[in-house]
């Protein structure tokens, strides 16, 4: 447990006077009573303990006759803009973190409401031809097609701000002038932004190759160009931190019917009968996380596509994880992903 969990709970043969007494020396306004084992029984309040005291409770009452015992909690792999919706919803300061009935986190309305900023780069791959999307693309790359009013490529940076990340690289290819002309050094959104340029198409993973020596030695987030998505970066990088991954794909979860009833047997006796069954499988979702011990494998002008360079480190005993995305996701690659991108693009509510 946290120091800082450690300082806001309270065992339940606690006396109100001593719930009171943590309350006031913490800044969080909030006592979370567990047992021995760290599993939250409840939560108290200054105004709980009010509540009691006017109720001819004693300071010396136990905590466990005020407190709450139905208290909001979220997971802790809740993004922090849901939690923050949580507690201006249900007007607290605060939520407890719990994991299989286990405290493991409180984030307060004060913290949530804190921007964090990231040092990570940021590697967005826009050098693709767009083949499947032409005409669109005979005379403007697929990241510079327009969603509702923005090149998808300015959406993805967008969402990438927003979260707190401003060190961004992207490599071109098919048309880089026009990518280079609109978003320039990334000044406009106070970003620093450089460029990664692919002379020969390098595959998914090859333009990891280009990314300078001198990168710092934190974890690269690399996201394919034509991916319009609302997946939280922060949780996903906290998720590679705490699980001391070499490597993190975003997976996302397909689900393919058959059309037919399916037949199981043994010789010519049939065993079992499944009427257009459901198979469900993991696809790559085309976001990484990966170390940097990773990228400098990767030498210049070495074409190498993501899952392959992935699959060398499962093969070498890495930490190569999932990450499964629930959030909104699409993969813009033929003309009716594009369609549909049109369609969600309101409905979904991708900030300006």
């Amino acid at each position: 447990m946290s120091q800082i969990l450690k300082n806001v709970t309270i065992s339940p043969e606690k006396t109100l006077r001593d719930a009171l007494q943590l309350i006031n020396s913490q800044a969080l306004q909030v006592a979370l009573v567990t047992d021995d084992n760290q599993r939250l029984l409840g939560i108290i309040t200054d105004g709980d303990i009010r509540r009691g005291l006017l109720k001819n409770l004693s300071l010396d009452a136990r905590v466990t006759e005020v407190m709450n015992t139905s208290p909001k909690t979220a997971s802790p792999s809740t993004s922090k803009k849901k939690l923050l919706q949580l507690m201006q919803q249900h007007s607290i300061l605060s939520i407890p973190l719990v994991k299989d009935n286990i405290l493991v986190g409180l984030e307060t309305l004060k913290s949530a409401q804190q921007q964090s900023y990231y040092k990570n780069p940021v590697l967005i791959m826009a050098g693709g031809f767009g083949t499947r999307l032409k005409p669109l693309t005979d005379k403007c790359p697929k990241p510079m097609l327009k969603v509702g009013n923005r090149p998808l490529l300015e959406i993805a940076l967008s969402n990438f701000i927003q979260a707190g990340f401003t060190n961004f690289y992207i490599s071109t290819h098919y048309m880089p002038e026009q990518i280079r002309a609109y978003f320039g050094d990334g000044s406009q959104w106070n970003v620093k932004i450089n460029y990664v340029h692919e002379e020969k198409p390098l595959g998914t993973g090859g333009a990891i190759g280009l990314l300078p020596k001198e990168l710092p030695q934190l974890p690269v987030i690399v996201m394919n160009g034509d991916i319009l998505t609302k997946v939280d970066f922060q949780l996903l990088l906290k998720f590679h931190h705490e699980n001391n991954a070499d490597a993190t794909m975003c997976v996302r979860e397909y689900d393919y019917q058959i059309p037919y009833g399916v037949i199981s047997g043994t010789g010519n006796r049939i065993t079992d009968m499944v009427e257009k069954p459901v198979q469900r499988f993991f696809v790559n979702a085309g976001i990484y996380v990966i170390n940097q011990d990773i990228i400098k494998s990767v030498s210049a002008d070495t074409y190498i596509d993501m899952p392959t360079l992935l699959e060398k480190k499962i093969a070498d005993k890495g930490q190569v994880l999932m990450f499964p995305i629930h959030e909104y996701w699409l993969d813009i690659g033929r003309m009716d992903d594009f369609k549909q991108a049109q369609v969600d693009i309101c409905a979904i509510g991708f900030e300006e």
